[in-house]
């Protein structure tokens, strides 16, 4: 994934630019302290994603994004929160971070823009990345056969391995792609691709028998 920061707060840039480096596959390809100056960046050049501050020197952050010509992927960078609702009208802004956000919320991002990417190639699978125990663990989406919830926990389950991180269903619920993953109870959502048949109470995925709650049935068998 490759990465532009617009950021004219130096102590924000090297944040960000610790953070991108302790993910896998992320190229951070040029920094920039104005809009002017990364105008003309993206005259000749791309980008995947851009971490954009609002309030810089020159132009507001969300004033350029609407200047540039198939713009990239944003995920806004704001020590303000009053500007979510409005920066959520444009299209290409997939995630708002409140200044200091932390490395998992920074990570959430990351997965929230990776799913979000249209893939060039075949082999270029979609992945996220999980923060476990001080190292990032990088998962690929289609190999995830169903998350689980336990308290305060969430466990992802795949065919070789199971992660676990503290987090809420809810908020990848909201993460993955929502016709793929459906929650089915109030402690499962599974990846539908991956049930291998389903009985009215319960889906069986790879041999694991999974309950489906009376109020998530109906979405279940619509989808």
């Amino acid at each position: 994934m490759k990465c532009i920061i617009i950021e004219d707060e130096l102590p924000a840039q090297v944040i960000l630019k610790k953070y991108l480096s302790k993910i896998p596959d992320t190229e951070l390809l040029n920094t920039f302290q104005t809009a002017m100056k990364a105008n003309e960046f993206f005259k000749e050049n791309t980008a995947d994603v851009v971490f954009l501050d609002i309030n810089l020197p020159d132009i507001s952050g969300l004033d350029f994004i609407k200047t540039v010509k198939n713009p990239p992927k944003i995920v806004i960078t704001t020590a303000y929160p009053d500007y979510a609702v409005r920066s959520f009208e444009l299209d290409t802004i997939v995630d708002y971070l409140v200044k200091p956000f932390s490395f998992d919320r920074f990570l959430k991002a990351i997965s929230k823009v990776e799913s979000q990417l249209v893939k060039p190639k075949a082999s270029e699978k979609e992945a996220i990345y999980l923060n476990i125990d001080k190292t990032i663990h990088k998962i690929y989406v289609e190999d995830i056969l169903y998350l689980e919830s336990d308290r305060n926990y969430i466990h992802f389950v795949t065919s070789t391995k199971k992660l676990t991180i503290i987090d809420s269903l809810k908020n990848w619920k909201e993460t993955l792609n929502q016709k793929q993953f459906v929650q089915i109870h109030k402690s499962y959502i599974i990846n539908l691709e991956k049930v291998e048949k389903y009985t009215g109470t319960t889906a069986y995925i790879e041999g694991e028998k999974i309950p489906v709650g009376r109020t998530y049935k109906n979405n279940l068998l619509t989808l």
